[in-house]
């Protein structure tokens, strides 16, 4: 089979081209285990955070990717909690130990003992991949491959991220930065709270014009004031200005939740700018997201079902992987991109 190989930690400005495309053999799923044939693979900035040494990939070489679309085409011994064929995704959680305090309460982003899809096992930046048949979801007929693929991850961990600033109907929401998390979460806040209104801040007058035409209420520049002030704020952006300044525009009693698995350090010196009187006092909160568990997977896709909710796509081949993450790191962002089979 093709995939797409990271051999080892490199900086995107100085490696254009971190993954290299290999001929592999197709693996074979062992118990528990479901091979699937990869329809389409979702581009995530977490992707970046493994290249860049933010987040270390347990092995090398490792395949990327774990917003996952496809079909099973090969089952493990005792692996039948799926037919043959279904349509399938995967997520980042690629299995979890299932016996401690923490998934006992179904909150196995916090086990111990877990394994992430394209961390620690190979992921979906390839033709073929292997899963752990607990952890894999079945996917509405509504979607294409490529539109489930984002899914997954941007707009499941957005769904985590908005239920995690307790808005209520009415109060008005926040979104800094607008890239594929940003944009399903507007979506999933206009179906959920009607009578709300929901403001985004981004340093892009593309991304600001495609939320508006999304059904955001206003749009301005990340250190803008909205007018209204938010009572949560959710921030989806890799870097610290848009912190300090959503704190800024957040409600007293309000509530900022981090959307990002890692903050990169080049604008780390912004966090100088934070007041304790002007940021945080008052109650604000601040809650970070850890990643998204099983329930918040099959949550959101039911919501986004029943909902309508598709992200805007960029389709790239498997072997533009290396485009991909350069649009992404260099901020050229409307919508999720998918490598797409």
């Amino acid at each position: 089979m093709k995939a797409m190989i990271l051999n080892k930690l490199v900086s995107l400005k100085e490696n254009s081209e971190p993954l290299s495309l290999v001929e592999i053999p197709i693996p074979k799923p062992k118990k528990g285990e479901v091979l699937i044939k990869v329809g389409a693979c979702g581009v995530c900035h977490t992707e970046i955070d493994e290249i860049q040494r933010r987040t270390h990939p347990a092995k090398f070489p490792v395949i990327l990717g774990h917003q996952v679309v496809g079909r099973i085409v090969e089952q493990g011994k005792g692996s039948q909690k799926y037919n043959l064929y279904d349509r399938v995704g995967v997520a980042w959680v690629y299995s979890a130990c299932g016996k401690c305090s923490f998934c006992l309460k179904g909150k196995e982003i916090y086990a111990m003992i877990i394994s992430a899809t394209g961390l620690d096992v190979d992921g979906g930046y390839a033709e073929y991949m292997i899963a752990w048949q607990d952890f894999v979801f079945p996917i509405p007929t509504v979607f294409s491959n490529a539109e489930a693929a984002p899914l997954l991850c941007a707009g499941s961990v957005g769904y985590r991220s908005l239920r995690l600033t307790c808005l209520k109907n009415g109060q008005h929401l926040g979104l800094t930065g607008f890239g594929a998390s940003g944009h399903l979460v507007l979506r999933m806040a206009k179906f959920q709270y009607p009578d709300s209104k929901i403001y985004i801040f981004a340093r892009s007058l593309k991304e600001q014009q495609f939320a508006l035409n999304l059904g955001a209420d206003w749009a301005g520049e990340t250190a803008q004031r909205a007018p209204q002030i938010p009572h949560g704020i959710i921030d989806t952006t890799p870097v610290w200005k848009p912190v300090v300044e959503a704190l800024t525009n957040l409600e007293k009693g309000g509530r900022l939740v981090i959307n990002s698995i890692r903050k990169e350090d080049y604008d780390k010196e912004y966090l100088l700018n934070l007041s304790y009187q002007e940021h945080l006092w008052l109650e604000k909160e601040l809650k970070t997201v850890a990643n998204v568990t099983s329930l918040d997977v099959s949550q959101f896709l039911k919501l986004a079902d029943k909902a309508g909710i598709k992200p805007k796509v960029k389709k790239f081949k498997l072997k533009d992987a290396n485009i991909a993450l350069q649009e992404l790191s260099s901020q050229k962002i409307q919508g999720a991109k998918v490598i797409a089979f």
